[in-house]
Parts: C-alpha cells; sequence; structure tokens
C-alpha cells in the first residue's frame, strides 16, 4: 500500500470516498507516523486518544450512504491555541496547564462536523507571541528539515507536524505571520485569509484587531479544501463578515491550469530592498518572479512608502491589545493559581502571573500596558493606529494598480535554536513582509518558492490580495505553486532530509 502519510490531503479524500481506503487506515497511519518522528520533531503537544474511533465512525456512516464532506476522515491537526472540549487547550503556556474548555472553537466544530479526525494539538509560542516555537512553555518543535533549527512561529507546530507528515493538513493562526511564516521555513502552504473571513470564536485571543485563523498545508489546494470547511460567517464572532463566498477548492483547481497567470499584474515593492534579505530568499524570489513573467504575468513595480513602519506600529498594537486580553488570567477564573498564604486576592493574582506566564509574555504585557497608559496612549498606541492607516491606503493605491502583491514570505530560512531568542528585536524583524497583511486585514498565502542556495533550506513567496478576495489567491498560488513544482521535478519536501530526501 502506498505511504498513506505521504498523499495529500485530496488524494486521501479522493481514496476515502472511492473505498480504496478507511479513514481507520488513513488515521493509524498519521498515528504511527507520529510515534516514529514526533519524539524528535515536538510538533504536538497532545495526541488524541478518541481519533481511531471518530475515525471508525466516519468509516461507519460512509459504508451506511451518508452523505459527507470531501475531506471526511481525513486527519487534522489543530493549533493549540483553539480550544477543544475533549483535549487540553494550554496556547502553549503553564498557566493553562491541563485546561479543558466547555466549548469548541468554531472552526474546531465545523471540522468536526465536515467529518475530520482531529489528531491532537500542536505545539506553539506562548500564547502565539513568537516567531520560532522557543517561547512555549513546553519546549521548543524542531524544524523537519533540520532538527537544529527553528520551525518559525507562533505555529511552527502546526507547520512541522505538516512537513514531518505527522498530519496532511492542519488549523493555524495568524496575528503578524504566524502562519506564512512557518510556512516559509518548513517548506509549507501557509494561507492568512482576509480579516473576519474565517471565526475567531474559541481562539485564544491574543490581539483581537490582528488574529486570524486558517489553514496549513502540503499543497495550495489543500488550503482551499479546509479553507471551505472552516470559513463563513458565524454569529458567535463580531468581527464575522457576512459575506457568501466561493468555493476556494474550485478557484485552486481552476488556478492550477496556469491561465490566470496570463496578464496578470503582479506588484513588487520598491521600497523592499534586497539588504536585510538573505541572498538566498533574494535569489529564489526573482527566480520564481522570472518563471511568472515567462509565462505572461507582468511585473509592475509599486509603491508602499509606509510599509517600513509596519513593525513598529504592530509591536505597540500587538502589546496593548494583550495586556487587555490576558488580563483575563487572573488566578480567580480558571487556569493555574499559586496559593499565597495569608496573601490578598491581588498576591495570589501576582504570583500565579509571574509562575504562569514566560519572559515573552510579560515582556509584551509589560509594553502594551506602558503604550496604554496615562499620558503615552496618544504618543505610543494612537500614533500606530495612525501609522495602521497610512499602510492600508498603500495597499489600496498598490492594489488599484496590480492584481496581486508578491514579496518573500520572510528575510531568512530557518536558523539555529537558540540563536535569536535572547534578541527580540532580531525576533521581531522576521515578520516585516507578513505583519502588514495583518494590520490592513487583507489576505496572505505563501507557498514554497525554492531552496536557497547557502543552506539548501526551504524559501516561501508571499502573495497579497485586496480583502474579500481569497479566492483570487488560491488561482494565483495555485498556478504558481504547479509551475514551481514542475521546475524542480517534483514537491520540495521530497527533498527534506529527516523525510528521507537528499537535498
Amino acid at each position: 500500500m502506498t505511504d498513506l502519510t505521504r498523499l495529500s490531503a485530496a488524494d486521501l479524500a479522493s481514496q476515502l470516498s472511492t473505498g480504496e481506503i478507511s479513514s481507520v487506515e488513513a488515521t493509524r497511519a498519521h498515528l504511527e507516523r507520529i510515534a516514529d518522528v514526533d519524539g524528535d520533531v515536538h510538533a504536538f503537544l497532545h495526541v488524541s486518544d478518541h481519533a481511531l474511533d471518530v475515525a471508525a465512525d466516519i468509516d461507519r456512516r460512509r459504508a451506511a450512504g451518508e452523505h459527507l464532506g470531501e475531506l471526511a476522515g481525513v486527519p487534522l491537526a489543530i493549533k493549540d491555541v483553539l480550544v477543544t472540549t475533549d483535549m487540553p487547550s494550554t496556547s502553549g503556556s503553564k498557566i493553562l496547564e491541563g485546561f479543558l474548555s466547555p466549548y469548541d472553537a468554531t472552526v474546531v466544530a465545523r471540522a468536526r462536523a465536515a467529518g475530520l479526525v482531529p489528531l491532537g494539538k500542536t505545539n506553539m509560542d506562548e500564547f502565539a507571541m513568537g516567531s520560532s516555537t522557543e517561547h512555549s512553555a513546553y519546549g521548543p518543535t524542531h524544524n523537519p528539515w533540520d532538527l537544529d533549527r527553528i520551525p518559525g512561529g507562533s505555529g511552527g507546530g502546526s507547520a512541522a507536524a505538516v512537513a514531518a507528515f505527522e498530519a496532511p493538513i492542519a488549523l493555524g493562526s495568524d496575528t503578524g505571520g504566524s502562519i506564512r511564516q512557518p510556512a516559509h521555513v518548513t517548506g509549507t502552504v501557509g494561507m492568512k485569509p482576509t480579516y473576519g473571513g474565517v471565526s475567531r470564536f474559541g481562539a485564544i485571543a491574543l490581539a483581537s484587531s490582528l488574529d486570524q485563523v486558517g489553514p496549513v498545508s502540503r499543497t495550495v489546494l489543500d488550503s482551499a479544501l479546509l479553507h471551505d470547511v472552516i470559513g463563513g460567517h458565524d454569529p458567535h464572532d463580531a468581527t464575522s463578515l457576512t459575506d457568501a463566498w466561493p468555493s476556494f477548492a474550485a478557484a485552486a483547481r481552476e488556478g492550477a491550469s496556469g491561465e490566470v497567470l496570463k496578464g496578470l499584474r503582479v506588484g513588487v515593492i520598491k521600497e523592499l530592498p534586497d539588504s536585510g534579505f538573505q541572498a538566498g530568499v533574494s535569489a529564489s524570489f526573482r527566480g520564481a518572479l522570472a518563471l511568472l513573467e515567462a509565462q505572461g504575468a507582468e511585473i509592475v513595480e509599486i509603491s508602499a512608502p509606509h510599509f517600513e513602519y509596519g513593525v513598529a506600529a504592530y509591536y505597540l498594537i500587538l502589546p496593548a491589545e494583550a495586556s487587555s486580553n490576558l488580563a483575563k488570567f487572573d488566578s480567580v477564573r480558571f487556569g493555574l493559581r499559586v496559593d499565597v498564604p495569608g496573601g490578598t486576592v491581588e498576591d495570589v493574582m501576582a504570583a500565579t502571573r509571574d509562575a504562569g506566564f514566560g519572559d515573552e509574555v510579560k515582556r509584551r504585557i509589560i509594553l502594551g500596558t506602558y503604550a496604554l497608559s496615562a499620558g503615552y496612549y496618544d504618543a505610543y498606541y494612537g500614533s500606530a493606529q495612525k501609522v495602521r492607516t497610512l499602510i492600508q491606503r498603500d495597499f489600496d493605491a498598490a492594489f488599484a494598480q496590480v492584481d496581486v502583491i508578491a514579496t518573500p514570505s520572510a528575510p531568512t530560512t530557518a536558523f539555529k535554536l537558540g540563536e535569536k531568542i535572547d534578541d527580540p528585536l532580531q525576533m521581531y524583524l522576521n515578520d516585516v513582509t507578513t505583519i502588514p497583511v495583518n494590520l490592513a486585514g487583507v489576505p496572505g498565502i505563501s507557498i514554497p518558492s525554492g531552496l536557497a542556495e547557502e543552506d539548501g533550506l526551504p524559501v516561501g513567496i508571499q502573495f497579497i490580495a485586496p480583502a474579500r478576495e481569497d479566492a483570487r489567491l488560491y488561482r494565483v498560488g495555485a498556478a504558481a505553486e504547479a509551475l514551481l513544482v514542475d521546475s524542480w521535478g517534483g514537491p520540495l519536501l521530497d527533498r527534506a532530509p529527516l523525510l528521507g530526501g537528499n537535498r
């Protein structure tokens, strides 16, 4: 039998629907893969005890002739930022260790209803604060391409699980690049939808105006299939859009022919110079653009003069919102409680937060509280919001000239574990190309663009579209993916050493 863990979600779904394989077989194969390699990768914080039972139920329903969703029976990994009733939801933090939610996140509930089989919860930077998954309270995740390197963050666990063939698809969340930057460094596909296009209900909040749940996969089509399941209006989420969305899977299948590239106007930001980007990243980006141009795309230089202020604005807005959102972890209502004999509620709260929050979370809470304090609100938080508006206007002006914007997904390939953990500023700069997308609320997708010449590690190219044009990204992403995979002679992940390849 074909190694089921190597099949895409679309291929698994096809074989499940025809009866060539069962969901139990597919699920067992992935659980065995997790048992074999996750001791080295550490993509999962918790593996489900019920996955095979869920898979068996899907098989029974299919055998009984019940109409099931296209992805019914396909295994799924879930980032630990999303609450679940049957598995702990910790958001990578000691302050929520062992916490069981009384309800499922909307995207989890929709995945269950569609017949997907939850495999477990994936590792992440604590409360999604980080770009390397080194800030998890439960230890770092390792990149399947090189176990001494980071898998990106905050959603490195989901990306690593997909890259290591422990799961065909996964759910992630993206506040400033936490789906796309891990995709860049692991050779996977990461999609950040339009803000409000996928429900945030049940996603443990970091920065509510920036957070967005999205799919993680090995192919553009797989992300589109999962997006079709989890997307759409949710009355539980006040920021959820009421739009009637098209089929993203249909858009991806349409784009795979490559016809969409003919006459496509691809914007390249002139204020995004090569300086600050690893040479191999820049070379891969230029090579991908050349391939697109050879297929009829038009490369257009555009101006986005305020993008350079995106990181600074983001690291005022995000900590400010985080300091508010994390105030709920007070030792009183749920989560960790550190008893202080004879102490007041305030003493217990202080001791609990000191023990339960990691250094990066404390750093951002302090920064955010300061930015919101009397006398500094206008100077810092208010000014950052003005910059955000200018960045949104830059996007509006750019999309009047082009259909999509292309950038490298991150400045470097995966760096060594421990290399930047003591230098927060350098860590923050990893999101320089992804942050503006969240500030503007527009969709962005990262797909593999090749391997960097210096170290043979994966590199991604990011495409950005106007708000609500997620389908356009799937068409363009699928077309670019087909072109790039053809130029390599096969999927990039086939070259990963840990996965049996030879780069």
